[in-house]
């Protein structure tokens, strides 16, 4: 199943869709054309003709906007774009009285603040440059939002997927070791495998599944495990309303599997016991197991499961999760409250 990413901040923000979508391009220049024309139709002699003033300052806006920001500023060509926003300045003040010339019969500029007309010129192409740059720093921050969640979802299958084959590799072994001792509890275990491997393979493919189907998923897990151990017992505690409640999947089975593995005693009784407690939109996950007497020689072997849950837990739920884990000499104890 392909995995969406995320909302971006445009995507939750209207007044950047407004800024940076296409579609409202229109909107966008009526609402900067508005403003500049009631400016110059309601000032005085000093800026002179309005409507030249108006096609003038357009053509400068859009040229600044349209060609010299995209062709220099954006290609780092500082100097070469300083000496193009002068020229365009001493350009437009030329075409400026041309125009006047043409529409006045005269060149006789009295009362027409020269001064303030240029630095209107350099308002409006500041005013341009600000846009276009703002509009580029918005959609590289897209682009790198995209991008960065994109990894994040990468990361996420490849850890799981590295969880998979881990889990499927000890009970296949599990049973091979059964077909030697007894062959009725190795069918058995290959039945209740086969019910495991059907939820990895459907359920687990989603973004979220059930906490009920996910503890659902553990029971079996931890039968399948009673049937293998004579002396090994389980309990599965669920307080709350569990009902609705969705969970990234298999995001509880390294826990368990790293309980059940390190667990193993032939002297004594072992157990894993499970608490799943949900108040107020908090999940609260609790794993404790018992502890050999002897310490198995390899018991620092398969980490990697454990490591894996935590980097999910990190990428899943960065800053609404609290992970400890308590080893004492008897038991070991894990314990998980996350937001929902």
């Amino acid at each position: 199943m392909k995995k969406s990413l995320p909302e971006t901040p445009i995507d939750r923000n209207c007044a950047l869709q407004f800024l940076v979508f296409p579609k409202y391009r229109l909107y966008r220049h009526l609402l900067l054309l508005l403003p500049i024309s009631l400016v110059l139709y309601s000032s005085g002699p000093e800026l002179g003709e309005p409507t030249l003033n108006l096609l003038l300052f357009c053509s400068l806006f859009y040229t600044n906007m349209n060609l010299l920001v995209p062709k220099l500023l954006f290609k780092n060509q500082y100097v070469a774009y300083l000496i193009s926003v002068v020229a365009t300045v001493i350009l437009s003040t030329a075409i400026y009285m041309a125009g006047y010339y043409i529409i006045m019969g005269s060149l006789n500029l009295e009362g027409v603040n020269i001064p303030l007309f240029c630095t209107l010129i350099f308002v409006l192409i500041a005013a341009s440059s600000s846009i276009k740059l703002f509009q580029k720093w918005i959609l590289d921050k897209e682009v790198i939002f995209e991008l960065q969640n994109s990894k994040t979802l990468s990361e996420l299958e490849q850890l799981k997927n590295q969880i998979n084959p881990h889990f499927l590799f000890n009970m296949l072994n599990n049973a091979n070791v059964l077909t030697k001792k007894d062959p009725e509890k190795a069918s058995q275990v290959l039945v209740k495998l086969s019910d495991l491997l059907r939820y990895q393979l459907y359920d687990s493919a989603r973004d979220k599944v059930l906490l009920t189907s996910d503890i659902h998923f553990l029971e079996d897990f931890l039968n399948l495990e009673k049937v293998r151990r004579d002396n090994f017992d389980f309990v599965i505690s669920k307080e709350g309303d569990l009902s609705g409640v969705q969970v990234p999947p298999l995001l509880f089975i390294s826990f368990v599997e790293n309980a059940v593995k390190h667990n193993n005693d032939s002297a004594k009784s072992s157990f894993v016991n499970l608490f799943f407690v949900v108040i107020n939109d908090e999940l609260y996950f609790k794993c404790i197991n018992s502890k050999p007497a002897v310490k198995a020689i390899n018991s620092t072997s398969g980490g990697l499961g454990l490591t894996n849950v935590k980097r999910r837990l990190e990428l899943l739920f960065p800053s609404s999760h609290v992970l400890k884990i308590e080893d004492t000499q008897d038991s070991y104890c894990v314990t998980l409250t996350m937001v929902l």
